[in-house]
């Protein structure tokens, strides 16, 4: 299951994935950081003909657009470089990093706000591993019924494992 986030693309809305929308926002950045000045007109049209490349690309309004059509999408635009050099930041002149130089978000153990039965412990786990949160329950619950792990150890990472923060609702927000 993948998180989706609903944006707005040259003035029609879409539904990404949520890597999808990262990998989007990162190349819109990079394209914005090699046009000259503030050239909003040419950012506009840039965004114009993504969102006619996505209603292109995807038969329904419904459909979700996944990371394979925004990479088929900026591979039709062209690479950030086909703008322009990349401009310095005046405070440390070097170059700022690209969509390309994104480096994944390190993971964190969370309890899961919204895939939770008791605390959330399961489905933090499951989310940490990368696994389905009924399988995890089901474990939890035969290594407890077993005698192998129990309910006190539950409720140490009840206490011990911090809660997963409140999501916000603006796509393009940097992550802190």
């Amino acid at each position: 299951m993948k998180e989706t986030v609903t944006v707005n693309i040259g003035s029609m809305a879409f539904t990404l994935d949520k890597d999808a929308c990262q990998l989007l926002k990162g190349y819109l950045d990079d394209i914005r950081r090699r046009l000259p000045g503030e050239d909003a007109e040419t950012m506009a049209d840039i965004e114009a003909r993504v969102g006619e490349i996505f209603r292109e690309r995807v038969a329904s309004p419904m459909r979700v657009i996944s990371i394979d059509v925004v990479r088929a999408t900026m591979a039709q635009l062209g690479a950030p470089s086909d703008f322009g050099e990349l401009r310095t930041d005046p405070a440390s002149e070097t170059p700022e990093a690209g969509y390309e130089a994104a480096k994944p978000a390190p993971r964190k153990l969370r309890r899961s706000r919204t895939d939770r039965s008791i605390a959330g412990i399961c489905g933090g786990l499951a989310a940490f591993f990368d696994a389905d949160p009924t399988t995890v329950r089901l474990l939890a619950l035969l290594l407890i019924l077993c005698g192998g792990v129990s309910i006190w150890a539950y409720i140490i990472l009840w206490i011990v494992i911090p809660e997963e923060p409140a999501r916000t609702f603006n796509p393009f927000q940097p992550k802190s």
